[in-house]
């Protein structure tokens, strides 16, 4: 890298591990090309050597679209190696697995059982299942980091986040890794919201909305909220209170799986006076004895259960959408993706100052957690540092539903890297979810599901 007279950074060397849906991908060549203030180039790896070519053709054509403020090169790449040597950042948003096939397991095989997920990504059977064949990829990217670029920062947006990051730093704990999610983005509009009703004003930037994170991935909450001087929390109360029996939803989004009404997250504000920070459809899956108990709960609830052929279509409607900006068929448009991943390097290259929330191991940030569980509250970015906020503590009953998830999920890292078969089934019978059963009918399950998923796991797991 070198810095240029104008306060451009030019030279930077980046990474991107995964991206062949070309959904984030996009976002971030997007978010890349509208910073005058930083350029260089991006080395794209996936193990479909074909959609990272494709995505490279794409990301070369944003230096000609129409509001290109800088230039960056992209290159598909044959090996980690190659993607990795030198570089200053390293980008990792994969699919473990297939989603018509893996994931579709994943969420579907646990219906038999009467037990139904949301999302399956984080917790519950699906999530966990998700967790074993993601693990050894990421031993696979943090010896590789090592080995090659054992300086860069590394910025993670796959899950299960936790347990992603939390493998990162298990075999490498020098890296300089943290993982971004944009569910807290969406709780911050809705406090916007509540703040724009209540009191009548027009507030339109999220980023106004100054919020304290705690918790853990998808299961995040917000002890604080203020817009410059006004304390958010006795408006929210209000909002969720006049908004508790029938929620917040368009009609037109009614029964989008991607959708939901916040009746959840009003619900458990109203249970503990804190503001959950995801979406309820990931919020549930924590404590699904109260939502997510039988099907029916989603029309209770008021959210949609997000059915695999859904993810299926709109992983084909991206591709299709990515081949016909390549042949020309569709305009290529910069359109900013409201992800933070750019803003942070820009931070962490001394261009800029902010702090959000990240998921990094709990040196203390959360003093209720265990100490090197990954953890997700605010940070700090300024130049080559990331350090994250200490946090108050939360009501005890609270931390009862959250320790319990941080444990299991310290619990599956510790017997993966024993090769503890017998102690991940315990943990796996353990999952709130899961417990409805009994024990015999959750090792049939977690045999059922590792079968349907065993291209990914390791011999010892089978």
């Amino acid at each position: 890298m070198k810095r240029l007279e104008n306060g451009k950074i030019d030279g930077i060397k980046l990474a991107y591990i995964g991206g062949g849906s070309r959904q984030w991908a996009r976002n971030i060549m997007s978010d890349l090309i509208l910073e005058d203030k930083i350029g260089g180039e991006v080395r794209l790896y996936d193990i479909d050597k074909e959609s990272a070519e494709k995505n490279a053709i794409i990301g070369n054509m944003y230096n000609s679209v129409a509001g290109a403020k800088t230039k960056w090169n992209y290159k598909a790449v044959e090996t980690l190696k190659e993607a990795l040597a030198g570089v200053d950042f390293v980008i990792i948003s994969i699919t473990p697995g297939t989603i018509e096939k893996e994931m579709y397991s994943d969420v579907h095989t646990p219906e038999s059982y009467g037990i139904y997920q949301a999302v399956g990504d984080t917790v519950g059977p699906g999530g966990y299942m998700r967790a074993l064949r993601t693990i050894p990829m990421y031993v696979e990217f943090a010896n590789a980091i090592k080995e090659y670029s054992p300086n860069a920062w590394v910025i993670n947006y796959t899950n299960p986040m936790t347990l992603c990051v939390r493998t990162l730093y298990k075999v490498f704990p020098e890296i300089k890794a943290f993982g971004c999610c944009h569910e807290v983005f969406g709780t911050q509009e809705l406090l916007m919201k509540a703040l724009n009703d209540e009191l009548g004003l027009e507030v339109t930037d999220r980023t106004e909305i100054k919020v304290n994170v705690t918790g853990i991935n998808h299961f995040t909450w917000l002890d604080e909220a203020y817009y410059k001087d006004i304390d958010l929390l006795p408006i929210y109360r209000k909002f969720a209170d006049k908004h508790y029996e029938k929620g917040i939803i368009e009609e037109k989004d009614k029964g989008d799986p991607y959708k939901n009404a916040h009746r959840v997250k009003f619900d458990l504000f109203r249970r503990y006076g804190l503001v959950a920070a995801a979406g309820d459809r990931h919020l549930i899956e924590f404590v699904p004895q109260w939502y997510l108990r039988e099907k029916s709960d989603q029309e209770k609830w008021t959210y949609w259960l997000t059915k695999v052929y859904t993810r299926v279509a709109k992983l084909r409607k991206k591709n299709k959408e990515g081949e016909d900006i390549i042949s020309g068929k569709e305009e290529l448009v910069i359109s900013p993706s409201g992800e933070e991943g750019v803003q942070q390097i820009k931070s962490i290259l001394g261009l800029r100052t902010m702090i959000t929330n990240v998921n990094l191991p709990n040196n203390g940030q959360i003093s209720w957690l265990p100490k090197g569980a990954v953890v997700e509250t605010n940070a700090t970015f300024k130049s080559g540092s990331v350090k994250p906020v200490q946090t108050s503590e939360v009501p005890l009953n609270l931390q009862n539903l959250i320790i319990q998830h941080s444990l299991n999920q310290e619990s599956i890292i510790e017997a993966f890297f024993k090769k503890d078969r017998q102690g991940i089934i315990n943990i796996f019978a353990n999952e709130p979810m899961i417990r409805r059963l009994s024990l015999d009918e959750s090792k049939e399950l977690f045999e059922k599901m590792a079968e349907k998923t065993k291209t990914y796991l390791p011999d010892w797991l089978l």
